[in-house]
């Protein structure tokens, strides 16, 4: 019974693999998409940015609370 399963799980590794070399031979650019979101252009136009950028923007804007 495992055996079978872990058959079944290396087959479909070996096509999504194969599907993502495919993917890359195939397209124009042949890059894997950007994952980075300070690098992702689709990110920046929504205006997200990543932890660090986040991060350094509040501390930026940080107004102490007054008693």
């Amino acid at each position: 019974m495992f055996f079978k399963v872990f058959i079944i799980v290396i087959v479909l590794l070996a096509i999504a693999l194969a599907g993502l070399a495919i993917t890359i031979l195939v397209k124009k650019n042949g890059k894997f998409p950007e994952i980075h979101i300070g690098r992702n252009k689709a990110m920046r136009k929504l205006g997200i940015h990543c932890a660090n950028t986040t991060d350094r923007l509040e501390r930026e804007n940080y107004k102490p609370i007054e008693p």
